[in-house]
């Protein structure tokens, strides 16, 4: 009798079931894609073949040429030196009119369309300075290549202090140092890592040939100064492990060696790992490291070196990268012989784009990275880096980092709807935070004309509240992108 009751009084459980579980999926991909967290938090990665190619071997009994290297088929800048191509206005307006107060765009829509290479916008509409989110990440990226050039390289070193059987390990703002390198059965990491147990290895070689085998070890990550948690970030994102604290001596970005969430001291962890590293190489280590600067006296023992600047770049744009794009902060302010401080970073970065013709003087930059709600640019000044990025050689990273639609990066689960031009025609910085989202790119349109754009919803409803997710927010990013895609259809060229 009871179950024929359940057949009759209503849905049986186990025919629930099915939905809820599509429900707990929806949500939990929603919540990851907060912050575009997919790629950083939960190492997803989702262009591990695309940004390392080498790492796909060939199909067995394939035998493929050796490699040659591509002929050079522009000098100078990427763009040629080619006129600006006329855009046409009313088609581009044609285009973003649909999309304008839409209830699921919010009660904001900012759009700001170029050609490649002009700064001046031959459309704009919406707001005169928005809510950039992760889109501030271009800002900072193309300041700290001018700054310290592409193939600059971030030094960690262990300093002896003479007379003493103290040894320092100083970090140089490295923010990919890892704890090791990759084990043999997976594939290297792409931009390569310095890592500690290399340093520990080396470390351990010099210490021998002076013949010791006992050290006390110190930690220097005075290289920055100030606070290592930003006051202008909402206070729960370091509960929440969002961002790890900021600091120029860390391990796999202020990780903990299981993966998840974010270390409370970045710079004592990495001691601590690298006294261990010392350790298993046979180096007697007394069991207390200590912050300590390094002395003036200090003699260098061994040295690691990252991978070249505009490698960084490129991921950190990639994936969105919030710490990495901290510390690039932080080495523009040094650059500039500025406390590398947060606000430090600001100001440097605002200053060097002044000095590359691109004028934020009038914007509010409280973080290089996107995540401060109290951040407020131009859409001006997304396209006029967009548009010194495709002159310059040196900045090529910039455009070279942008994920690319349907893809790479924190694009790749993207562009599922909308016109399909927009796929793989679409190469954008992506920008989300909880009732904000945006794209800053490239894109070709139907015409031949690259363009460079900006679309930025920043008043999207979120019921829940910042950090929630929600169906707005997922509809939000859609239509986000099907704009971006109907930019790639339009023929927007005269």
């Amino acid at each position: 009798m009871g179950r024929r009751d359940e057949r009759h009084s209503g849905r049986p459980r186990w025919r629930v079931l099915p939905a809820v579980l599509v429900l707990l999926l929806l949500a939990s991909a929603v919540a990851a894609d907060e912050l575009e967290a997919g790629p950083r938090w939960l190492g997803w990665d989702w262009s591990g073949p695309v940004d390392q190619p080498a790492a796909v071997d060939p199909p067995p009994g394939l035998d493929l040429p050796a490699l040659r290297p591509a002929p050079v088929v522009l000098a100078g800048s990427p763009l040629g030196g080619a006129p600006v191509p006329d855009l046409d206005e009313a088609a581009i307006a044609q285009v973003v009119a649909p999309y304008l107060d839409r209830d699921d765009l919010g009660r904001r829509l900012t759009v700001a369309v170029a050609a490649l290479g002009s700064a001046e916008p031959a459309y704009v509409t919406g707001a005169e300075r928005v809510t950039p989110a992760s889109t501030t990440k271009l800002l900072t990226a193309t300041a700290v290549l001018s700054a310290l050039g592409p193939d600059h390289t971030f030094r960690t070193t262990v300093r002896g202090v003479p007379g003493t059987p103290r040894i320092v390990l100083v970090g140089g703002g490295d923010p990919f140092l890892a704890r090791e390198q990759s084990e043999a059965d997976a594939p290297p990491a792409y931009p390569a890592r310095a890592d500690l147990r290399t340093l520990a290895t080396a470390t351990a070689s010099a210490l021998r040939a002076a013949g010791r085998t006992r050290v006390r070890l110190d930690y220097d990550a005075t290289l920055f100064t100030g606070d290592r948690v930003n006051p202008a970030w909402p206070a729960s994102y370091g509960p929440d492990d969002v961002v790890a604290p900021i600091s120029a001596l860390w391990v796999d970005g202020g990780r903990p060696d299981e993966g998840d969430g974010r270390v409370d001291d970045p710079p004592r962890v990495a001691a601590e790992e690298f006294a261990d590293a010392l350790r298993a190489v046979g180096i007697r280590v007394a069991p207390r490291v200590r912050e300590r600067a390094a002395p003036a006296e200090a003699t260098e023992l061994a040295e690691v070196s990252s991978a070249p600047l505009e490698q960084i770049v490129e991921r950190a744009l990639d994936v969105s990268d919030n710490e990495t794009t901290e510390v690039l902060g932080h080495h523009v302010a040094l650059a500039r012989n500025t406390e590398a401080t947060f606000e430090g970073a600001a100001a440097a970065v605002v200053a060097t784009l002044g000095e590359l013709g691109v004028d934020a003087s009038g914007d509010t930059l409280r973080d290089s990275s996107g995540l401060s709600r109290e951040n407020l640019i131009s859409p001006e000044t997304l396209l006029g880096v967009l548009a010194v990025a495709a002159e310059r050689p040196e900045l090529r990273a910039v455009l070279g980092g942008l994920p690319v639609a349907g893809f790479t990066g924190s694009l790749a689960l993207r562009f599922d709807t909308g016109d399909p031009a927009g796929l793989g025609q679409v190469r954008a910085k992506t920008g989300t935070l909880t009732g904000v989202h945006g794209l800053a790119g490239v894109v070709t349109e139907a015409g031949g004309t690259p363009l460079a754009f900006v679309v930025l919803a920043d008043r999207v409803r979120a019921p829940g509240g910042i950090g929630s997710g929600g169906i707005e927010q997922a509809v939000a990013r859609q239509r986000i992108d099907e704009l971006a895609a109907d930019l790639a259809a339009c023929r927007c060229s005269r």
